[in-house]
């Protein structure tokens, strides 16, 4: 199930989605080494500026050897711990927690940057509309720290970078949820054949929102982020609470706009 468009406008302009959407895009293709070099520049990279939930235990960067025994064969890394540069920081002066918001523009591939950007556009632009744009900001990087940690605490002790803005998208999925449930969104259906639908975003939503308890272990998905980035959004959507009829944003005339 892929979403293309929601049948939703806007009363403003989403600068801070597109800012977001080109921040995303630059940084995947100037500052990431991906998808120019090799697995060794993308995962030395990775470890560098991701956030990765053994380190937010710890309180500093992997050392060395943990960085091996994740990433080498057995050998390599007993090779490595068995060494003084084993105990040594594998990325020195590396701010964990500032890693938690960095991650958010990171991405492990060009199907995972895609996928995370179109998502980011159907439902984004409509939830900023609401909140107005500093309040969005501050939402949507709310939303990302709190899926990353959520992550971290059900992967406790992990050593694997966690990158990608798809728990701070759930976010704003688990917003436009609570205040656009009947809004109609153009999806594409594929089980056998595929089939090019508009459907009310509640169905999208709590479709996508079931799927994720589903998703195999093996296949790399940080679905607990997923989840716990769509519940955060959906929170505050309850408590900011839905639009009146004919108010798509807070900040109308006469009321400060965010």
């Amino acid at each position: 199930m892929i979403p293309l468009r929601d049948d939703n406008p806007t009363s403003r302009t989403p600068i801070v989605t597109i800012a977001i959407l080109i921040a995303c895009v630059i940084v995947y293709f100037v500052v990431q080494p991906s998808p120019f070099s090799d697995d060794a520049d993308d995962l030395r990279f990775s470890f560098e500026r991701a956030a990765i939930p053994a380190e937010l235990q710890q309180g500093s960067p992997l050392s060395a050897c943990q960085v091996f025994r994740t990433v080498a064969p057995p050998g390599a890394a007993a090779e490595i711990c068995t060494s003084p540069v084993g105990s040594e920081p594998f990325a020195e002066g590396k701010r964990v927690w500032l890693a938690v918001l960095t991650s958010l523009f990171l991405h492990g591939s060009l199907l995972h940057l895609g996928g995370n950007l179109l998502f980011l556009w159907v439902f984004a632009n409509n939830v900023e509309d609401r909140l107005g744009h500093v309040a969005f900001v501050a939402f949507y990087l709310a939303a990302g720290v709190v899926a990353t940690l959520g992550h971290a605490l059900a992967n406790w002790g992990a050593t694997v970078p966690v990158v990608g803005a798809s728990g701070a998208i759930a976010g704003t999925m688990g917003a436009y949820l609570v205040w656009y449930p009947r809004a109609r969104v153009s999806t594409i259906l594929f089980p056998l054949v595929v089939i090019w639908l508009p459907i009310q975003a509640r169905w999208v939503l709590l479709v996508w929102f079931v799927l994720q308890f589903f998703t195999s272990p093996n296949e790399g998905i940080a679905w607990v982020a997923h989840v716990a980035g769509f519940v955060f959004g959906a929170a505050v959507g309850l408590l900011v609470g839905p639009p009146r009829r004919g108010w798509p944003a807070l900040s109308r005339p006469g009321l400060a706009d965010q």
